[in-house]
């Protein structure tokens, strides 16, 4: 291993075993025991104008009663109805939450390209199947010289995640093809690949600020993958 740094197990990695050189104060508490994977992409893309919206509420510091007149009443999640609504809050919600403040800021402020890389950080964070994904399946495409994305890739890295994680759900096929079909897209409209349907890989260019905020805040194995084509 390169440099001198003292190797340490990250829980945010992948089995939490793999082998990383420094601090990861970016990693998620997340534990083990209670396992590593959950079906927490089955609500949709990275829904970037939505993101925007309950950026702002975030940075505005709104009570719960604002949260549903917005959500709800005011519908400005452009939701079919108020389950949905809600639902969709409560994940876009959860995703930025694991970040700070300052990334709050790009995703409501920042150009079209900075806010979607910047709810990408945040999606990827959230999401240890967007994460573990991204780290290892698509890497290992790009490391191979790989010409796209295939449903056998996803297939297959699920599999590897249950020997990763034996209590991972026994999930049913039509959660599986929603959570490929988030996954997919979330790649698509970031750039990894060129579309949904032809899943051609292409290496993304991730923005300077959303770079810098990751590096200032000690974000290492989100760094990590959301630079695995680069």
């Amino acid at each position: 291993m390169k440099g001198a740094l003292k190797p340490v197990l990250s829980a945010s990695s992948p089995e939490g075993l793999r082998v990383v050189t420094g601090r990861q104060s970016g990693s998620r508490a997340h534990s083990l025991a209670s396992g590593r994977y959950r079906a927490d992409l089955t609500a949709g893309s990275l829904k970037l104008a939505e993101s925007r919206v309950i950026a702002d509420l975030l940075l505005r510091g709104v009570g719960e009663a604002d949260w549903r007149q917005t959500l709800v009443k005011l519908n400005a999640l452009k939701a079919r109805n108020p389950a949905t609504a809600i639902r969709m809050g409560r994940l876009i919600r959860k995703r930025l939450q694991t970040m700070s403040p300052e990334l709050w800021r790009l995703v409501r402020d920042g150009t079209v390209v900075i806010a979607t890389h910047a709810v990408l950080a945040a999606a990827i964070k959230h999401s240890n199947l967007l994460s573990d994904f991204l780290d290892l399946a698509v890497r290992d495409q790009y490391r191979r010289f790989g010409t796209a994305l295939t449903n056998k890739h996803w297939q297959d890295f699920l599999e590897d995640c249950r020997g990763r994680d034996p209590q991972m759900p026994q999930w049913q096929e039509t959660t599986i093809r929603r959570m490929r079909s988030s996954v997919f897209q979330i790649l698509a409209q970031a750039g990894y690949v060129k579309d949904t349907r032809s899943m051609l890989l292409q290496r993304p260019h991730i923005t300077t600020e959303v770079i810098s905020y990751l590096k200032r805040n000690q974000e290492d194995y989100v760094l990590r993958c959301i630079t695995a084509g680069t």
